[in-house]
Order: C-alpha cells, then structure tokens, then sequence
C-alpha cells in the first residue's frame, strides 16, 4: 500500500471525517446558486433534512467510490449522480440562476470536498510530506470528474487551487433563507427535537470551529474563544481516539457504504 492508498484508507474515510461535515456542507452552500439549488431542489429523496441517514449514506458512498473506487466504479458513480442532477435547475422566480450540470458549480462542491479531506488530517495532526500532498490533490481531482467536471477544469497544481479557493470565497454568499437553512442544519433543528436539544450544542460549537471566518460571519453565529479552545480539544481527543482504534473500526462507515454501494452496482439498483 502506498503512502498515499494509506492515507486515504487510514484517515480520508475514517469515521473522523464525520465530524466536518456539517462545516462542509456550509461552505459548499455559500456559493449562491449551490445554496439556492439545493433549497428549491425538487428531488425530494434526496434532501439532507428530510432523509438525513439516506442523504449521509449517499454521500459517504460518493466520497468512498471516487476515491478508492475502480475506474468502471467511477463511470457507473458518475452516471448515478448524473441521473440525480437531470432535474435540479433554476425556475423562472429563483433569486439566481442555477444548474446542477454547471460545471463551475460542481468545481466549488469538488473543491470544497478536498479542503474537507485537508480538515480531517488537519484533525489528526497529520503533515504528508510533499509527494504525498501533491499525489492527494492529484487524487482528489476524481470528486470533481465524478460531478461532470472535465478533467482541465480541476486546477493544476496546488497553489492554482489555493488561488482559485481565495478567489471563490471572496464571492460567497447567502440570501436569508439559505441562512436559515443552514444555521437549521449546524444546529441539528431538523432532527427530533430530544436529539437536536442533545446534540446540536455541540455540534455548532464544532462547525463553527472548523469554519474559517468569511463562512462564519455568513451564519450570522459567533463562537467565543474558550468555547473554541474546548472543543477543539475535545477534537483533538477524539482524533488521538481514532488513532488508537483497530483499522477495520476506524473505517466505519465508510466501510459499509462501499461495500453496499458495490452491491447495489453489482445487483443493477441505483445508488440512491
């Protein structure tokens, strides 16, 4: 296994990886049309809010296939997200325009997906020497091919993508329903309300800690900083947990949606 294969095996798609994605997500709707996509979006099925557990298993599957996944994997991965995307596009009382085949989109959704990958070994205190950093970034080109992003489109080398991510993030923004959606989602308000009063504390505490200040201001939601020294150490705890669990339980979930997206690949059912 090469030091990259590693990586990614051992800490990309491992269960720490759960915990910044509620900050991922964030990120990724606060390019405008994404944000006004994915609220006015028709395919029912496939909304986070309603289908939580569904949308998780959709995606943790996504991530797994296009980064561990063969090359007939990826082909079918990418006919499958084609097929969920057919329909979501702008009407004609949508504030902006949008469309799920934008190939400038699906860029930021990819690219927001790598800097989440670089969060989760931020997590564990991981620091890849130089080829294995530029052969990560090389990899991680397959999250946007898989979203319908021709190959040229993926920056070049890794500081045109940290040109490109300034560049973007200076464009981000919400409309306040989209705020609301998202704050909604940091504090876990679509849950049932017992679990939302359990968890959602934390969660946002979390979020917000792992979002970089434009995404922050965005939310309208401030953290203050012994809120941000505590839970980053109890970040830090969890990540030195996960270093210590036996692999094949440290890739938990990841390693159950691969092998149930594999299945459904091998029984002809669609991934969602």
């Amino acid at each position: 296994m090469s030091d990259l294969d590693r990586l990614v095996a051992r800490r990309l798609l491992s269960g720490l990886s759960l915990v910044p994605a509620g900050a991922n997500v964030v990120m990724q709707l606060s390019l405008a049309p994404v944000g006004r996509a994915v609220l006015e979006s028709r395919v029912e099925s496939g909304a986070l809010t309603r289908h939580p557990v569904k949308r998780t298993r959709t995606t943790l599957s996504y991530l797994a296939l296009a980064m561990v996944g063969t090359e007939e994997e990826r082909d079918w991965l990418r006919r499958e997200v084609s097929r969920q995307h057919r329909g979501v596009r702008s009407g004609e009382s949508s504030p902006v325009a949008y469309d799920a085949f934008d190939p400038a989109l699906q860029l930021w959704v990819a690219a927001c997906l790598y800097r989440g990958g670089l969060d989760v070994l931020d997590l564990y205190g991981e620091a890849p020497d130089e080829p294995t950093r530029d052969a990560l970034y090389e990899r991680s080109a397959r999250l946007a091919t898989a979203l319908q992003v021709p190959a040229e489109l993926w920056p070049a080398t890794r500081a045109d993508f940290d040109a490109y991510w300034r560049a973007r993030v200076g464009e981000a923004s919400v409309d306040e329903a989209t705020r609301r959606y998202l704050v909604d989602l940091v504090t876990l308000g679509f849950l049932p309300r017992p679990l939302a009063r359990l968890l959602g504390p934390w969660h946002a505490r979390a979020t917000l800690a792992l979002l970089d200040p434009p995404f922050r201001t965005l939310l309208g939601l401030g953290l203050s900083e012994s809120d941000e020294a505590r839970v980053r150490r109890q970040l830090a705890g969890l990540a030195r947990l996960y270093r210590r669990l036996p692999p094949a339980l440290a890739r938990v979930p990841f390693s159950w949606v691969l092998r149930d997206a594999r299945a459904r690949r091998a029984r002809g059912r669609s991934l969602t």
